[in-house]
């Protein structure tokens, strides 16, 4: 009989592999966007300081996912489907979303899942050792019965127990927006769309349906709540129109980028002459191959505010794209002085210095982009046109750490300790390049030697 012990082994080594290849399932779906991620931080400002998380805590961020979803994925990070965004009709029913999940972060609802785990487990194992007792008695079909009451009850168990947290989840979101003066309405509002989805889609709304879900059932969430948010002095509270525009902004722009143009034309026809609907069909426009349309849309955008930033990022980024990098310069060199270089942007602005092929350009590419990485070391594209600028230049050390960090965000490790070592051998010893150069060789054959125990324990299993 095999190794029981050795069996969960392997087990447990197949969850954790399937936990990683979901890892990083994640970080290709999220979306990176100044304007959206400079929003996130405004709306949740508020609400993580009720949390008493404290500032720069808390990161929120965008998913490429059309369902409408949020969770927590360890440590302090909120990750919103694009999807929510845009079932969203106002700010305050997205920051209703963000004080839920503000709760679970709060309540350590990650850190205490293996409590509702072992509690199933314990019950799994149990109808287990039961089952085998009854199968060595000559009764297979009463085991089989056995294991599968078994596997209810745990499932069962479970269930309770992420319901549970749900509810602690609702009750402390609704403390954060109390106690940051914003009203319920808006997650009362956001829990009604989430029963209208249900409807359409048949989820049984009874109590018996109840104990099949990781959720308590909407009904019994809005009716809660209600009672809650009704007492509450800021349930007549409007939202605050400055987040409230620019939510309505961001989530035109994530609609012109995400859904097929036509679909973002019927939507914001052009007969809608807002700023949202402008956001939404110069995205439309430019994913047509549209350039004199894309470009008069970001033009009615600058007529109105020409020192806006996020305007003219985006006309940097038609005309970069369209095969034009040195007509997008001065945008996006005016965006990058006016965001105070935000990272994101001044990698497209380090992108269309190099993508002029002119040499006279480098030195600034190369200046803007270290800024941003400075800022920002997981941004993955900043590091591969920091390399291509080196590489330009004849710098090619820096060119091989600078590949050597993408390569390490992606968890390629031989080619991270190769490049790495390279660098190694050009850089001026000592200094703080030829030093991130160590750390990389050695944060690479450390990862390395891992993999390897870890595959000669599979093999010996």
């Amino acid at each position: 009989m095999r190794n029981p012990a050795r069996l969960l082994t392997r087990i447990f080594a197949i969850v954790v592999a399937v936990a990683l290849s979901a890892q990083q399932a994640l970080a290709q779906s999220i979306l990176r966007d100044a304007e959206t991620e400079a929003l996130f931080q405004d709306m949740g400002k508020p609400l993580v300081d009720a949390a008493g998380l404290g500032k720069g805590n808390v990161d929120i961020v965008l998913i490429n996912d059309s369902s409408i979803n949020a969770f927590v994925a360890g440590g302090q990070a909120i990750y919103i489907h694009s999807g929510l965004i845009n079932a969203a009709s106002n700010v305050d029913e997205v920051q209703g979303v963000i004080a839920h999940e503000l709760g679970h972060i709060t309540g350590g609802h990650i850190i205490r899942f293996d409590e509702g785990a072992k509690a199933a487990s314990n019950i799994t194992i149990l109808s287990l050792l039961l089952g085998v007792a009854a199968a060595a008695a000559g009764a297979p079909d009463a085991a089989m019965g056995v294991l599968a009451a078994g596997q209810q009850a745990a499932m069962g168990k479970f269930l309770a127990f992420t319901r549970a947290q749900e509810s602690s989840a609702d009750a402390a979101g609704a403390q954060f927006l109390s106690k940051a003066g914003i009203s319920g309405r808006g997650s009362i509002d956001f829990f009604k769309k989430l029963q209208n989805q249900e409807f359409r889609y048949g989820y049984s709304q009874s109590d018996e349906a109840s104990f099949g879900r990781t959720h308590p059932l909407t009904g019994d969430r809005i009716a809660n709540l209600r009672d809650i948010y009704e007492k509450d002095p800021a349930w007549d509270n409007k939202p605050d129109p400055g987040l409230q525009e620019r939510f309505l902004r961001v989530r035109a722009k994530l609609y012109g980028y995400l859904a097929d143009p036509a679909r973002t034309l019927a939507t914001y026809p052009p007969t809608d002459n807002s700023i949202p609907a402008h956001y939404a069909r110069a995205y439309a426009y430019h994913k047509d191959a549209l350039v004199t349309k894309a470009l008069a849309e970001t033009a009615a955008l600058l007529s109105v505010e020409p020192k806006n930033p996020y305007f003219l990022e985006l006309q940097g980024q038609i005309l970069l794209e369209s095969g034009k990098p040195a007509q997008a310069i001065p945008a996006l060199r005016d965006a990058n002085r006016l965001t105070g270089n935000n990272p994101l942007i001044a990698t497209i602005f380090g992108h269309a210095l190099i993508a002029t092929e002119d040499p006279a350009n480098y030195p600034e590419a190369i200046t803007v982009l270290r800024a941003a990485v400075a800022r920002d070391r997981q941004n993955r594209f900043a590091w591969y046109q920091l390399g291509v600028a080196y590489a330009a230049q004849g710098d090619t050390p820096r060119a091989q750490l600078a590949s050597a960090e993408q390569q390490v965000l992606d968890q390629r490790y031989p080619e991270a300790l190769q490049n790495a070592q390279a660098a190694l051998v050009g850089l001026p010893e000592h200094s703080a390049d030829w030093l991130r150069a160590q750390d990389i060789t050695m944060q690479a054959r450390a990862a390395l030697e891992d993999k390897k125990k870890k595959g000669k324990s599979k093999r010996n299993g």
